[in-house]
């Protein structure tokens, strides 16, 4: 079927970069999690092997409720837009978690919150990449979603360095609250609520959705509408998924099993390593969470700035060559982080890990736009997300099962084996063939 999507205006640096802001906030909600959630459940109680069955809320809401929100966004024809009432319940939804979180009372309570915040992040995440891909014509996709990038790198930047930020202000480190988490989490979290909805309101607001054509109207509306069409539209669409998206799914495997093992201990690994402790309670290891702030808060800076400075390198090189580099950067940081006793050194590594980063949020997408057909973006952009929870699902059960009879129960061998996994993944992208054209008819 010829696709009936009209081909949108282009659209100026100046709202390119506005209609990405809410990813500011978005992002900062994700940074939060991935450099306090480990932490979190440990101060409430946590063993350090179970970190990761304690981290599958994400990847479970995520095969659940993004490839249908996903669809359903395709199908929408409300007056508020096809995808804005999706990401902006998410992101209220989302403030209100943060707001919570640092307050809970027992591991259960955050592990709960966990499953609403990211089901909360997800209801958000696919329909905000499709409305980017809806709103700038196929020449400006690239531009766009690594603009997206580089707010991710900002936004994570932030999140990471900001309990540091607090204590160069003044704030006391050792300070806690009666659950054991430091006074500092808790205020970042609570910049992280306001984030979340202030800065995706802005977008709407600065650049709102296009209204859809009479002709595209016509055609969603002769779509069967409930539950059970959205399932059969992403059972068919997972039928007739074009080759490179299929191709894209072994990259993704290695790539989002070996981040989870980064952000689940990476921490762990700098306690042991700088400060010889293993004990959430000791002031050692909420050192360790400090120093994984400030390198966090490095590599997503570095993110921010390669983001950006790779658009013409992936325009002359291709979105696979480029990402198969930072792979290898990123992979090559990780295996070097068990090796370094110094903080200042710990930044080395951290530029590697930025590329991959960078390069993770923003050229797979860029690789994606081009292999799918327009006016299934939705549902496709919900199954690709399958390709990353499906990877920290199996992350989740099997690494419990691992950690000590394969990795002796040291973090440390947690990060080799991350950097080997990203390695991996740097081959199977540069066997991905995306077509040159973006397709105008369903695979």
């Amino acid at each position: 079927m010829t696709s009936i999507r009209t081909t949108p205006p282009t659209l100026s640096i100046s709202q390119i970069v506005q209609m990405n802001i809410g990813f500011l906030g978005l992002q900062f909600s994700f940074g939060l999690q991935q450099s306090n959630m480990s932490p979190i459940y440990s101060y409430l109680g946590a063993d350090e092997a179970a970190l990761p069955l304690l981290a599958l809320a994400g990847p479970v809401t995520g095969l659940l409720v993004q490839p249908i929100v996903g669809a359903m966004s395709d199908r929408t024809t409300s007056r508020w837009g096809r995808r804005t009432p999706y990401f902006f319940i998410g992101a209220v939804l989302c403030s209100l978690s943060l707001l919570a979180m640092p307050y809970s009372s027992a591991l259960w309570m955050a592990a709960s919150l966990l499953w609403i915040l990211d089901a909360a992040n997800n209801i958000t995440m696919e329909p905000y990449r499709a409305y980017v891909s809806d709103r700038l014509p196929k020449e400006q996709h690239a531009l766009g979603y690594l603009t997206q990038s580089a707010f991710t790198g900002l936004a994570q930047t932030l999140s990471y360095l900001a309990p540091s930020i607090m204590v160069w202000m003044g704030m006391n480190k050792d300070a806690v609250g009666g659950n054991h988490i430091p006074q500092i989490t808790q205020v970042a979290f609570i910049i992280g609520a306001l984030l979340s909805a202030s800065t995706i309101a802005w977008s709407i607001w600065k650049v709102p959705e296009l209204p859809l054509s009479a002709q595209e109207m016509a055609a969603l509306k002769a779509k069967q509408q409930g539950w059970l069409s959205t399932l059969k539209e992403i059972a068919q669409a997972i039928k007739e998924m074009p080759q490179a998206m299929r191709q894209l799914a072994w990259m993704k495997l290695f790539q989002w099993y070996a981040m989870m093992c980064y952000w689940q201990y990476v921490t762990y690994a700098i306690a042991r390593n700088m400060f010889d402790t293993s004990d959430p309670t000791s002031t050692g290891f909420r050192d360790a969470v400090l120093v994984n702030g400030q390198i966090g808060g490095f590599y997503n800076a570095v993110a921010f700035v390669a983001a950006l400075a790779m658009v013409p390198f992936t325009r002359r090189w291709g979105a696979g060559k480029m990402h198969a580099l930072c792979l290898v950067a990123a992979g090559l940081g990780m295996m070097t982080i068990p090796h370094i006793q110094s903080q200042a050194l710990l930044f080395l590594p951290m530029i590697g890990v930025g590329l991959g980063w960078a390069s993770i949020m923003g050229n797979p997408y860029v690789m994606l736009a081009r292999s799918i057909p327009a006016e299934r973006t939705g549902v496709y952009m919900g199954i690709f997300n399958m390709f990353i929870v499906i990877p920290m699902l199996i992350q989740g059960v099997t690494l419990p099962l691992i950690y000590h009879p394969l990795l002796g129960g040291d973090p440390r061998n947690v990060l080799v084996l991350a950097g080997v996994l990203l390695c991996l993944a740097a081959m199977a992208t540069l066997r991905v063939k995306v077509p040159v054209e973006n397709p105008s008819t369903s695979a």
